[in-house]
């Protein structure tokens, strides 16, 4: 690799774009994960997937590293440049390029965020659901990461809801696969390929999504439990009574009484709690709502509060996207590893309870919560990334929760990706499969330049 060389040829095409500032170099060394960072040796911004075109075919030639950076909330290490090079910026990039009202999809650049994506929606009585907490991250980061969150267990995850992508290849061509049909038999479906890729067969520069009509009725509810295991009963029963829940949501009480100080919350209690949220016309809200009321007093819930009023949906949805924050606040001079197993919904409260019981044996304060509707959750945690016998002890919690998932029938991440933390893990859940990933890696980026030393070895 010609570092400089990659560097003079940019700035004689593109100066006005690259930058080799420091503090820049900073801001792109690293995600919202505990890895310690890595500057790459300049950051590119682009404005155009023919800005990325260039850039790639002067990073193909000379065999420089290219990691793509959309809004740095990953949690995997995904965005960190690990052997320096080219970090292309596509935060620029927040084109809404098309809106097709009456056939429900849309197609956006990748720096789209979905706070932006849904205003500009709205007024059309349309909504974009994907919603994985992080209110900032990008549509295209979305997309290479597969990310889910809190909607999931009604409508899916990105490969449930992209119909197609504009991506730029490692050699600097430009393919475009799926299209706006709902449904497709057209070859090989490369669209589902590149979705969770995370940067290291292409770049993705354009999204073609799904939407869907705003719901006639939106109510929400919070529910306090005296038991964790009451709360995360209450959510497999309400999915296995067949409730078409849009949100189920839980927080432990180490998590409750983070978001309380954080979000300023008001008769809220620090006991395990379960967010609802139901979607529909007015009379199937109201049923549904009153029968998972029920359910929930049967295991012990109490205080239910529902919401109907625009404000307060989303004053309780705002502290459950602030969690993470909020569990940062506990300690403020540490990071957070998070961990995102996912389980068969029946073994979901096996899987908490034991993950939990390894927390207090070790006395590790780490908030938890989980989208538990799709038996995904997230224990926060936290560390200091210097501290090598800390970091060990945590490391080892997280290799019991993730076997311990794996032994359940789970994987070792729900939505988070594999990136730099969990690529020993995916040899464990998918021991045939890596062989055929190394040869899908090296057909498509020969040279190795795109997001190297993530989700795999690169084959010798």
């Amino acid at each position: 690799m010609n570092i400089e060389l990659t560097i003079n040829e940019i700035k004689s095409l593109k100066d006005n774009q690259l930058s080799t500032n420091h503090n820049i170099l900073e801001q792109h060394s690293r995600g919202e994960d505990y890895y310690l960072p890595k500057l790459p040796d300049a950051v590119f911004f682009a404005n155009t997937t023919s800005d990325i075109q260039e850039v790639i075919k002067i990073c193909a030639k000379n065999k420089t590293p290219v990691t793509a950076f959309g809004s740095g909330t990953s949690l995997e290490g995904h965005v960190l440049p690990s052997k320096g090079g080219i970090t292309i910026d596509l935060s620029n990039m927040k084109k809404i390029l098309e809106v097709n009202a009456d056939d429900l999809d849309c197609r956006v650049e990748s720096g789209v965020n979905r706070i932006l994506l849904n205003d500009n929606l709205k007024d059309k009585g349309l909504f974009f659901p994907v919603d994985p907490g992080a209110s900032e991250a990008s549509i295209g980061g979305m997309t290479a990461t597969n990310a889910s969150g809190t909607n999931a267990v009604r409508y899916g995850t990105m490969k449930n809801n992209v119909l197609g992508l504009t991506v730029v290849m490692a050699d600097g061509s430009i393919i475009n696969t799926g299209g706006r049909a709902k449904k497709s038999s057209a070859g090989y479906d490369l669209t589902k390929l590149f979705i969770g890729s995370e940067g290291t067969l292409g770049i993705i520069t354009e999204i073609q999504l799904k939407l869907f009509g705003i719901p006639e009725s939106i109510s929400s509810a919070v529910c306090h439990f005296d038991t964790l295991e009451g709360a995360v009963n209450t959510s497999i029963e309400i999915v296995q009574y067949g409730l078409s829940v849009a949100r189920i949501e839980l927080i432990d009480e180490v998590q409750m009484a983070a978001s309380i100080e954080y979000s300023k919350l008001k008769d809220i209690e620090i006991k395990p709690t379960l967010f609802f949220e139901f979607h529909g016309t007015k009379n199937s809200t109201t049923e549904q709502a009153q029968i998972a009321e029920e359910i929930s007093k049967n295991n012990g819930g109490q205080n239910f509060k529902w919401a109907q009023k625009t404000e307060e949906r989303n004053l309780l949805w705002k502290a459950r996207h602030d969690a993470y924050y909020a569990a940062l606040a506990i300690a403020p001079n540490k990071r957070a590893m998070s961990t995102d197993v996912c389980v068969p919904i029946s073994k979901l409260a096996e899987c908490i309870i034991e993950s939990q019981k390894d927390l207090k044996e070790n006395n590790v304060i780490a908030p938890m919560v989980g989208h538990v509707g799709d038996g995904n959750f997230h224990i926060l945690m936290l560390c200091d990334p210097n501290n090598q016998n800390e970091m060990d002890m945590l490391k080892k919690i997280n290799d019991r929760l993730v076997k311990r998932a794996l032994e359940m029938g789970g994987t070792c991440t729900g939505e988070h990706g594999i990136g730099f933390g969990k690529k020993e893990y995916l040899k464990l859940e998918h021991p045939t499969l890596i062989e055929w990933m190394q040869k899908i890696k090296k057909d498509f980026d020969p040279n190795n330049i795109l997001n190297p030393e993530k989700i795999i070895k690169f084959p010798e």
